[in-house]
């Protein structure tokens, strides 16, 4: 079997390809990986045992079509039987596409369109408002959004991108310098969030797409960066998180995998959802670690396979990152740079 990923950019804010990659190797020795990259010098290119063999693909925003005709150049090559993508911002094109890579033979396991408008950050409280305690948010397309809603502020607030990043703003001039910025790199509208004050929880979880949970397992976060990523965390058996996933799965009948991001008020003790992020979160190999890999179970259910509900993991499992140098060849790096594929 030949499986291609994405998200193969181990950094300082890491995408979740290359734990899904390990889980999957972890459960079947004899699989093809292919790395899908969008930049040459995406870690997982050159670390061992991730990607047999990795390819440049070009962005999403280059147009549907671009990316499936190079898709198609190499599954020629390459004979690919399932694309996971890993990366927010690619879902909607590969689910946009999904119907032709099955006519070609490779098969996806993606939310629908949809579900990737239920959980989109601007949406979130609307939808799950009467289930679900969710931060207040307005939505601004404009500098002239802000003056009129600056009333409605309550500081400390969240400023926050469509797809990534988010800030903490303290005044208003805090808030229009964070909207400027997000708004040049992602584009509008741009998120005011109210802030809950509080510890941060998270989910990971797999949805059957008729509303069942194929697995979930919760962790806290131990040490957050300036990024506002979890660097370290640990497996916790929490009831009400996990049936707030359950919920959640159940609502939206959830196909694929996803990471419930939430907070837990430090004022009322009571959780509130932050995010639905519609793909496994790049500490997924957490849940693998702790018995429920959700990666590999991703790959039976989109190959056709039935599998069971998993409820039970072990408590106490903790993660750490860690920088590591991986060092190469220029010959190496050339062979992605230049002719756009790599191979160990």
């Amino acid at each position: 079997m030949n499986i291609a990923v994405t998200g193969l950019n181990a950094t300082d804010n890491p995408g979740p390809g290359v734990p899904v990659i390990r889980s999957i190797r972890e459960a079947d020795k004899d699989v093809r990986i292919t790395g899908l990259l969008y930049d040459s010098l995406e870690p997982g290119i050159y670390m061992e045992d991730i990607a047999d063999k990795s390819y440049l693909i070009p962005y999403p925003s280059t147009g549907l079509e671009n990316l499936f005709q190079r898709l198609m150049v190499i599954h020629e090559k390459e004979k690919l039987d399932l694309i996971i993508p890993s990366l927010d911002s690619e879902l909607y094109a590969f689910s946009k596409i999904s119907s032709r890579l099955a006519e070609k033979g490779i098969k996806t396991y993606l939310p629908t369109l949809k579900q990737l408008d239920i959980r989109a950050k601007d949406k979130l409280h609307n939808f799950f408002k009467d289930d679900l305690k969710v931060p207040k948010n307005i939505l601004a397309n404009s500098i002239s959004d802000l003056y009129r809603y600056q009333d409605e502020f309550t500081y400390p607030l969240i400023v926050k991108g469509i797809f990534y990043e988010a800030f903490k703003a303290n005044n208003f001039e805090e808030v229009y310098s964070y909207f400027m910025k997000i708004s040049m790199k992602w584009g509008n509208p741009v998120i005011i969030q109210e802030f809950i004050e509080g510890e941060e929880f998270n989910v990971v979880a797999l949805g059957d797409g008729t509303g069942e949970t194929i697995g979930a397992v919760p962790m806290r976060k131990l040490y957050i960066t300036d990024k506002g990523k979890g660097w370290s965390g640990i497996s916790i058996n929490d009831p009400k998180l996990l049936e707030m996933a359950y919920l959640v799965i159940k609502k939206t009948e959830w196909k694929s995998g996803l990471e419930l991001e939430f907070v837990k008020s430090s004022e009322n003790g009571e959780f509130y959802m932050l995010e639905i992020n519609p793909r496994f979160p790049a500490w997924v190999y957490l849940a693998t670690a702790a018995g429920q890999n959700l990666p590999y179970s991703l790959v039976k259910i989109a190959m056709g396979e039935k599998v069971a509900p998993m409820s039970t993991f072990e408590i106490g499992k903790i993660f750490v990152r860690c920088s590591w140098d991986l060092i190469t060849d220029i010959s190496k790096f050339e062979q992605i740079a230049v002719k756009g594929e790599f191979e160990l």
